[in-house]
Parts: structure tokens; sequence; C-alpha cells
């Protein structure tokens, strides 16, 4: 496959490119899903593409097919040049500088073999045995939406006309369950997962069923809050939500778009100390991990926010190119066109805090464990999002909350984190402890 990556990078400057670069991909992916202790849909597919992005000077054109025969090959170089024939001159268009270029060596632990192998029917016993442990955990628990176990495993070739050339296997997989539990008339869902490189990371599916019956049944009775002003804890995977917001604040187009609340804000103190924010890419056996990003250039860690401070935003070369900096690895991009930003693992640092002892260290406030539609705007950093959790009073949690909003501004929530847990996890390539908000405006009844 990267033999004819190269093959047709070269093609494509026999025809009158300036420059070139090919990516192709292929992989396999399969899920079985159960619903009330029977088998309900079984899926498999596996997909094979390649792209190619020219330039004609300062021209750029795209191309991509699944045909990967000499002539399929040929016809995607004629059609990426015709393109870039008529397309307009962008003076910011072109690859990584040659000395950006480069792999990282060793084993990233982002291929295990426990994956490609595993049997179809052991992977149908896995969702059957999550679903029944949460239909068996209480007489409360009524229905469920199903349990779900998915695998993935693919490759990625990637080659330009500097020079560089690289490949990586990856695989992936997950199980999860949904369960439904009803009480005098309320009716609750919650869910929970768990994602792993390898089967052998997976929690058990015991856990699994269990821990997303015990989330849904703390859900039962839940009341109305009136409006107010209080701190707010929003768990982990509430929490990782709150980061991906950041993300798209530092990602470099948003930047060079003036279309972020941080533009123009290097240097300068964004948020409390205790908050550390960093990418990075080449953790072992993560999701964000890879020992290139999508324009080959090494992948690296990068802190983003140090101690409250914004220290660099996360670039590819384009947006680099547009603000006068360098590229921090942060290429991403599908099978063809040009690269956009993406990150690598990024998460806010673990404070030592456990999240029980942040619990007990509020006289009241709200504890949001899902959060309702997508009411940020990262602009003007305005926050406004409808929650569901659990309401703390005297440090202990009192009853289950719904119906209301909770709203702020970015800038404000990032100043007023006043408490970081210890309990950070990556399930993604975006993670966060749970966190304390100092205050926010909750709308209740």
């Amino acid at each position: 496959m990267l033999d004819l990556a190269i093959k047709a990078i070269r093609l494509a400057q026999e025809k009158g490119a300036t420059d070139a670069e090919c990516t192709i991909a292929e992989g396999n992916e399969f899920s079985a899903s159960v619903r009330l202790r029977e088998l309900e849909t079984l899926k498999e597919a596996g997909s094979r593409a390649a792209g190619l992005r020219i330039l004609l000077g300062k021209r750029v054109g795209s191309s991509y097919t699944s045909d990967l025969s000499s002539e399929g090959i040929a016809q995607m170089v004629k059609s990426a040049l015709e393109i870039a024939d008529i397309s307009t001159e962008d003076p910011f268009a072109d690859l990584p500088d040659p000395s950006e270029l480069g792999s990282l060596p060793g084993d990233f632990g982002l291929y295990h073999e426990d994956v490609a192998t595993l049997e179809t029917q052991y992977k149908i016993d896995r969702a059957l045995a999550a679903e029944e442990a949460a239909l068996s955990f209480d007489p409360r628990i009524t229905n469920s939406e199903g349990g779900s176990f998915s695998s993935n495993t693919g490759a990625r070739y990637f080659a330009n006309s500097r020079g560089f050339a690289g490949s990586y296997r990856s695989t992936s997989c997950s199980l999860s369950v949904v369960s439904v539990a009803q009480q005098n008339g309320s009716m609750e869902r919650d869910y929970w997962y768990t994602l792993a490189r390898g089967n052998a990371g997976l929690e058990q599916p015991e856990h699994v069923g269990c821990k997303a019956a015990e989330r849904t049944l703390r859900r039962l009775g839940a009341r109305k809050i009136a409006t107010q002003n209080a701190p707010i804890i929003f768990e982990p995977r509430i929490a990782q939500g709150l980061l991906g917001s950041i993300f798209d604040a530092i990602d470099g187009e948003s930047i060079y778009r003036k279309s972020s609340f941080l533009a123009d804000k290097l240097g300068q103190r964004v948020a409390s100390e205790n908050v550390t924010i960093v990418d990075d890419g080449t953790l072992p056996g993560l999701f964000g991990s890879s020992p290139f990003d999508d324009e080959g250039v090494p992948s690296r860690r990068t802190v983003v926010i140090d101690r409250g401070v914004l220290v660099s935003y996360l670039l590819n070369s384009y947006t680099a190119r547009k603000l006068g900096m360098k590229t921090t690895g942060n290429a991403s991009r599908g099978i063809t066109g040009n690269a956009s930003v993406g990150h690598g693992n990024f998460y806010l640092e673990k404070g030592e805090m456990p999240p029980e002892q942040i619990i007990r260290s509020i006289s009241k406030g709200l504890y949001v464990t899902e959060l309702i539609g997508s009411g940020v705007n990262i602009v003007t950093g305005d926050y406004s999002r409808g929650a569901v959790g659990l309401w703390i009073e005297n440090g202990e949690i009192a009853y289950p909350v719904s119906e209301v909003t909770i709203a702020a501004n970015l800038r404000d929530m990032l100043m007023n984190i006043e408490r970081i847990g210890s309990d950070l996890e990556f399930r993604g390539s975006t993670a966060s402890p749970t966190l304390l908000i100092g205050e926010m405006t909750i709308s209740g009844q």
C-alpha cells in the first residue's frame, strides 16, 4: 500500500504536479447489538480507499478512489489535476517543510492481535452478558435500549513528494449498555461503556452492566430546583465535553479566522492557576496517539494552557503559515482534501483531590451527569446547556435533578475552576477528571 501511495505521487509529478501527498486507508469494522436478551443486529464491513492532494504552484486539487488498480490510480491523479487547474491560487497552500517531516520510532501499542482474532459468538456473548447484568441488577430496571460490542482493525499509509513515507496499524473495541428504570411513573435511562485498543483492556461485561444500572437508578425521582447561582461539579464524561469546547477555541483555524474567544490571548492568563491542559499524541495505547500526523509531521506533546496561562495553539502546517508560526503536528484529515486541525490525547492534568472529597467540599451545588443541547458559542464564549444531575446538600448527594439549564461564559468558567479531581481516565482521545466550577447560573423553576 505504501508503494502504491508513492506510485500515485510520482505519477502526479510526471503529469505536472508541483507537489503531492497520498493517503491510503483500509479497515474492517464489526458490531453486534442485543436487546432484551436477543441478538438484534449484526454488522460487518470492510473498506479500502486512496486519496490524493496535489499542488500546481499555489493551486490545490484533491481526489479519491476505492479502485486501487493502475487504472483507478491514474483516474484519481487525472481528476486531482483537473480540479487544481481550475482552482483559485492560495498563497498559503504548501506541504510541510522537509525539515518538519518524520515519524516517531517504537511501538505505540495501537494494534492488538486479540481484536483481530475475536470470534463473532464471543462478541455477541459479551454484549448479552453486559445487558443481562443490567437487567438483573434491580427490579426497577424494567427495560433496555440494548448492549453492543464493536471492534475495528485498520491501517493508514501516507507519503508525499518531499520524501516522507510511513504507515501504522490500529485496533479498537468497545462494550456498552443502555438501561431503563421505572418507579412511581418516573422513567429514566443512562448508560456505561468501556473502550480500549485491545480486548484485554476492556472492563468486564458484568461491571459495565451494573454500572449502567446504578447510573440509571440514581436518576429516579428527579426534582426541579429553583433558579439560583451555585457551584457546579462536572463528572469526568461531562468535563470531557468542556475540554472539547476548549479545543475548538484553540484550533488554529478558529484563531486565524478570529472566531474564538481565545484569539490573540497567547501569553495571557485565561484559566485558574491549577489548570494545565495538554495535547499529547505520543502516549502508548491511547486513542489520540500515532507516530505522525496526517501531513507526515511527528506527533508530540504540546502544553496548551500552563498553570492558567495560554502558551500554545494547536496547528497544522497551513494554519501555522497563516499565523506566522510552526506546526504543532496536529494535522488531521480523512482520505482526501486539505488537512484540518485535530488533537492527539487532549486532556486536563489531574489534581490531587478524590471526587468524593470535592463533593464534600461544598455546602450545596449541582453535580452534573448529563448535558443536553449544544449551546456553546466559541466566538463569544457563551455557554448554556440543558443539564441533568444530582443535588448536593451539606456535602452529600441529596436527590436527582432534571429540567434545568446551566449557563456562564467559558472565560469565567475557566477562571473559576476551583478544584480538579484525581480521577483522570481516558475513554477516548479527550479526557478530564472531575471539575468544580465555583459558580454558574442554574435556571430552574
